[in-house]
């Protein structure tokens, strides 16, 4: 009963220390690219709505890549405390095995690789893939940040704007050239103009869309003649406008079963053309990658479990008990670098995926039987 106490506390004080370094690290990293997604607003013309929730699907993403470093970094807080309340010591004498302790960080790590896995295979991809939906489907708010005077602006595909002056919504002397018939509506329905010129003395935004006054169109003919038509007022909407913010699905924005289908079809060489396009077949390495990030890589969180569970260890002296910490965090750190790396090489080639499967698989043994032999070592 008094141990079964005794872990529940452990436990509590691991998570506790596990939850609030996972969301204190998500935010920080949160911040800094949440500043880096102001461009969907000052470059493209989005909402702040739009920028406040595509910001926030991104935070899953952000905390899922955090978790292992969260787990290492509380498994190490939560030993160090214990150390200084002299509890552990208290553990000791209480008759508490080592090998208990190292059992249930053990636990706990299977628990944080599951929390990872239910983040990395559905809860970041439906958020990535919503985040990327919303940029589709939110059209320009406003042009009003995209236009600046004296400098050109191809913020929309096939079109480069110019403006000389601007004053809160009035912009004038406006150069606008098409390359990619966006503005056929401002033509005749019988024209076969190539790409057009549009110039404006004035003209007055509202919201996304620019009322241009006393100016023309040249538009260049398939049949290389140029016409010239004058208005004194025509409207101008960029609503259907496509910018250029990247708006396919990524691979990373790929649900897990499309990711797993992929796979299958590719290996059994029955690929459609539906499954060409979430697989692509010259580029199948940063699929296999991805299946690696999201499923193999959380088994190397329960060797940090069995790394920092070496600080376990007796020492006499107190100088080689904080070596003993420095190298068993280095090294637990090292081992959460190294997975984050040789993902990267997983989906090369069959030697590399298999490696990089099969390492948590064999090293967890050898460094289970070596802590456990050190505890032996202890008792004798």
């Amino acid at each position: 009963m008094l141990k079964n106490k005794i872990y529940n506390y452990i436990t509590l004080e691991l998570i506790k220390s596990f939850i609030l370094i996972l969301f204190s690290l998500s935010l920080i990293a949160w911040t800094v690219r949440a500043v880096n997604f102001l461009d969907l607003i000052v470059d493209s013309g989005y909402s702040t709505s739009t920028y406040f929730t595509y910001s926030l699907l991104n935070l899953t993403n952000i905390m899922t890549k955090f978790i292992p470093l969260s787990f290492l970094l509380a498994l190490l807080l939560t030993i160090i405390r214990l150390e200084r309340q002299n509890e552990l010591l208290v553990l000791w004498t209480s008759g508490v095995a080592k090998s208990k302790i190292t059992h249930l960080f053990f636990l706990i790590s299977i628990f944080i690789l599951l929390i990872y896995i239910i983040f990395s295979t559905i809860i970041t991809p439906t958020a990535l893939n919503k985040s990327r939906g919303l940029i589709k489907q939110s059209g320009v708010d406003t042009v009003t940040n995209l236009l600046k005077p004296n400098a050109f602006s191809d913020a929309f595909k096939g079109l480069t704007f110019y403006v000389s002056e601007k004053e809160n919504n009035i912009v004038k002397n406006i150069f606008i050239k098409d390359d990619s018939n966006n503005l056929n509506s401002l033509l005749p329905e019988n024209s076969s103009a190539k790409d057009k010129t549009v110039i404006a003395e004035r003209g007055i935004i509202d919201k996304n869309k620019i009322i241009l006054e006393n100016g023309i169109i040249q538009s260049y003919e398939k049949n290389n003649t140029v016409k010239i038509i004058q208005f004194n007022k025509t409207l101008l909407n960029f609503n259907n406008l496509d910018n250029r913010v990247i708006k396919d699905v990524k691979i990373q924005e790929t649900s897990t079963l499309k990711i797993l289908s992929c796979l299958k079809n590719y290996y059994y060489k029955k690929l459609t053309d539906e499954y060409i396009k979430n697989c692509p077949k010259n580029n199948i390495a940063i699929v296999i990658e991805t299946f690696s990030r999201r499923v193999i890589m959380p088994l190397y969180i329960p060797l940090v479990s069995i790394l920092i569970s070496f600080m376990l260890i007796y020492t006499k002296n107190k100088k080689t008990k904080i070596i003993n910490r420095y190298i068993f965090f280095m090294l637990s750190f090292i081992l959460l670098v190294l997975s984050e790396l040789l993902v990267r090489f997983s989906g090369i080639s069959n030697f590399g995926f298999y490696t990089y499967l099969l390492t948590p698989f064999v090293l967890f043994p050898i460094l289970y039987l070596i802590l456990l032999k050190k505890f032996w070592s202890e008792l004798r």
